[in-house]
């Protein structure tokens, strides 16, 4: 369990499935994460049972006084290079609270404290300046951006990649928290 204050991460479990297939399955959310709304409830579990012993992943539930508000992952964990794509949701219905920062802070926290990694990156819809402004206030820098990258909604989204080094994360933060 990681904590900072009221809002916590801890690991995503089997009984978190069904608050994971609402956020599935709710296309606005979805489109920022650039994948297919409406995954089935048995495909989502299928993929709980391949992916639960995977060390290239992490998965954190984040919850507000013990209220699932949202889910941050760190997937695509690269050892070798000490690298792993960063990902958050925050369910719409507790968005603007500040969870969102809170929770990157402890997820950055976990990725470069705990795991060593020397980066941490991220893609968002070029269109979506309300996460991009979060992301820059975090210390996420723009590397670049891809065009036509993912097709939602019948058109081609451009998407923005970030990242946050290490030694930028460690001078701007220090250590927010104990594990």
């Amino acid at each position: 369990m990681i904590n900072d204050d009221n809002v916590r991460l801890r690991p995503l479990e089997r009984e978190d499935l069904t608050f994971v297939h609402q956020l599935d399955n709710n296309a606005s959310v979805m489109r920022y994460w650039f994948e297919e709304p409406y995954i089935a409830f048995v495909e989502l579990s299928e993929l709980y049972d391949k992916h639960i012993h995977d060390q290239s992943e992490r998965r954190f539930v984040v919850e507000h006084d013990e209220v699932k508000v949202g889910l941050v992952e760190l997937v695509e964990i690269d050892h070798i290079h000490r690298r792993a794509e960063f990902q958050i949701i925050i369910d719409p219905a507790h968005q603007g609270h500040g969870y969102a920062g809170k929770a990157a802070k402890l997820a950055m926290e976990h990725g470069f404290s705990v795991l060593n990694l020397y980066k941490l990156y991220l893609l968002v819809d070029k269109e979506n300046q309300k996460a991009i402004h979060i992301y820059s206030k975090l210390g996420f820098e723009v590397e670049g951006e891809l065009i036509h990258e993912f097709f939602i909604n019948g058109e081609y989204r451009n998407a923005i990649r970030m990242c946050i080094f290490q030694p930028q994360y460690l001078e701007k933060y220090k250590a927010i928290t104990t594990f």
